[in-house]
């Protein structure tokens, strides 16, 4: 099984209670192959970013919830079907200076998920911020809170203002959330720097179509435009990001904004060991299944998630793909467990039938968008349903009450506004102390 997010984790604890016979005399063996020891919970990625949400509470260690499984934690960088053996990068194969692991299987399920979908701007390579793992939303925070440092110590008004001018590329779920969570946890930050207001912060989204969120629907994207205008943020719809060099972005209907602040969050991509196997794949490189969720004309290969092309039998069209989102990735994975666990029984595999019930994002605290069940929410009845919702859906009962405790913390105590970015270079401090300088934030 090659991936443990949302699918490969889901699939891989619905396989391992379903097989538990089976696991226990030998005959069969559940290896999951993943980049990280954990999965991520995404939808709390925002929260993470904002503070709301301890970052080591929206990871889900593998090894802890697939006791059953052995996992190996490296990057597949090939797969060949055909001989059915993968080649997986790991630390042990990195620091020994050797080759790839190889890894033999009798069923393959492939589940590595996305990674940002990037595109040839000029300068967005070198300055621009994902949002897509604990890791980057933590970097993130600590990010923002180290500009309202360098704003409040700086006598340079352009640094300054390049410093509170906050550009957030892309208009969905991610993007959306991440600014409304990060508007909130740096306005009020300010109130205790004694040079830096919240009005001098200055948020810009902006997105290329001409609406945002459109999973809510469209009357409540352009309720959610209303409403981030309202609180001060710069939307810009129908607008592209062209140029972000030497730190200035540069957009399509002329606008340019000096920021040391550049979230990319313009959509996703396969993740590149699709394209490193044979296995059929559709014009936008995802990998081709039949609604059974066995790859098209492939025997013993089976795939899901962000990576697959998974048909929409309720869509009322034919070739209709299900959206990449986490509540079909989750559903896809019981069916894909439930029919691997009948074929190596020698039954029929079913096929996978899921009608969205809706969406609802965050946009900060007390702040919320949602379409659910045919019923339009805004406000605070959307922000609470955001967090029941996902609460519910967070996996295992420790993880749930870790969440329910950092929300009653936040509710209880003020923020947190301590920018920690010595985390991503912990040998900063004895570096210094052995006679080397230390280098800030760029």
């Amino acid at each position: 099984m090659v991936g443990g997010g949302y699918v490969g984790m889901y699939t891989a604890l619905r396989l391992q209670r379903k097989l538990a016979r089976e696991l226990r005399d030998g005959s069969v063996e559940i290896l999951v192959v993943s980049a990280d020891p954990y999965m991520t919970y995404q939808p709390f990625l925002p929260e993470a970013a904002a503070g709301s949400i301890a970052p080591a509470h929206v990871v889900v260690p593998l090894r802890r919830v697939l006791p059953r499984c052995t996992v190996v934690v490296g990057d597949a960088r090939r797969i060949d079907h055909a001989r059915r053996t993968a080649w997986v990068s790991t630390l042990a194969t990195r620091s020994e200076g050797g080759g790839d692991l190889e890894i033999g299987y009798d069923e393959l399920v492939l589940a590595p998920g996305s990674v940002s979908r990037t595109l040839p701007v000029p300068g967005l390579a070198d300055h621009g911020i994902g949002f897509k793992t604990v890791e980057e939303a933590v970097g993130l925070r600590n990010h923002v809170l180290a500009q309202l440092d360098l704003a409040s110590s700086t006598r340079d008004v352009e640094v300054r203002d390049a410093a509170l001018t906050f550009v957030f590329v892309g208009g969905g779920f991610a993007g959306v959330q991440a600014l409304g969570e990060l508007a909130d946890m740096a306005g009020y930050a300010t109130r205790y720097f004694h040079n830096v207001a919240a009005d001098d912060l200055r948020w810009v989204l902006v997105e290329a179509a001409d609406r945002i969120l459109p999973e809510v629907g469209e009357d409540m994207g352009r309720w959610t435009v209303r409403q981030l205008r309202g609180r001060g943020v710069d939307v810009r719809l129908e607008t592209r990001l062209e140029n972000c060099e030497k730190r200035v972005a540069s957009l399509s209907d002329g606008a340019r904004f000096p920021t040391r602040t550049l979230v990319w969050t313009a959509g996703v991509k396969p993740h590149p060991v699709v394209a490193a196997t044979d296995l059929p794949r559709d014009t936008a490189g995802r990998l081709r299944v039949t609604a059974t969720l066995r790859l098209a004309e492939t025997e013993h290969a089976w795939a899901a998630g962000d990576a697959a092309a998974v048909p929409d039998l309720t869509a009322g069209h034919p070739g209709a793909v299900c959206p990449a989102t986490a509540q079909h990735a989750v559903r896809q994975a019981r069916t894909l467990a439930d029919n691997l666990a009948a074929t190596l029984r020698g039954r029929e595999p079913a096929e996978y039938r899921h009608r969205a019930a809706g969406a609802v994002a965050s946009l900060g605290l007390h702040k919320g968008v949602g379409h659910l069940y045919g019923r339009q929410l805004k406000g605070y009845p959307a922000w609470l349903m955001h967090r029941v919702y996902h609460l519910r859906r967070v996996p295992t009962v420790n993880r749930k009450a870790r969440v329910l405790a950092d929300w009653t913390l936040a509710a209880l105590f003020k923020r947190e506004i301590a920018a920690l970015g010595s985390y991503e270079n912990p040998r900063a401090a004895f570096e210094l102390a052995a006679g080397g300088e230390r280098h800030p934030e760029g």
